[in-house]
């Protein structure tokens, strides 16, 4: 089932081919025509995936992912007040980028933010050894920047200047 979330999360959240509808929706009948899916093995992606990236309209006839595009879409994130600090993972091969232009959002949408530094080091380690950054969101905020909280969790916002970073 690895695989098969891996290559349902590029076709929603890159897969530049396919006409999105401006909130990420894909035809649910696409997948399964086109792709290889079935209906069981999209709902089992959608139920077993431990971060809830994935979800269904409510007539399950589209599917998209809830975060994470390269594409540009709206998916109705809620602009919300982040706590105190949030932390960033990444890969130590990047900190010295990120201490001189700070944490940019690359080919994304957004720059990811965790609430713990054990998620943060989790998504840290997928691209080498990983570094948690703490990220002082609270003065962010009061320098106006804004920030983003998805459906599950996943904080974001544009650019986190490298003033704002400390190591874990």
């Amino acid at each position: 089932m690895k695989n098969n979330s891996k290559k349902l999360a590029y076709l929603l959240r890159h897969d530049k081919a396919y006409p999105f509808d401006k909130h990420g929706w894909r035809s649910v009948e696409d997948l399964i025509t086109n792709h290889q899916f079935t209906m069981t093995v999209l709902e089992n992606i959608v139920l077993c995936n431990d971060k809830n990236r994935f979800e269904f309209s409510d007539d399950k006839k589209c599917i998209r992912a809830c975060q994470g595009h390269s594409i540009q879409v709206d998916v109705n994130l809620q602009e919300a007040r982040p706590p105190l600090l949030l932390y960033h993972g990444t890969a130590e091969k990047f900190l010295s980028s990120i201490l001189q232009k700070g944490i940019l959002c690359g080919n994304r949408l957004y720059v990811h933010l965790s609430e713990t530094e054990e998620d943060a080091y989790n998504l840290g380690k997928r691209h080498g050894t990983p570094i948690v950054l703490k990220i002082n969101t609270q003065q962010m905020y009061h320098d106006g920047y804004k920030f983003y909280l998805s459906r599950n969790g996943v904080w974001f916002t544009e650019f986190v200047d490298a003033k704002y970073i400390y190591f874990s």
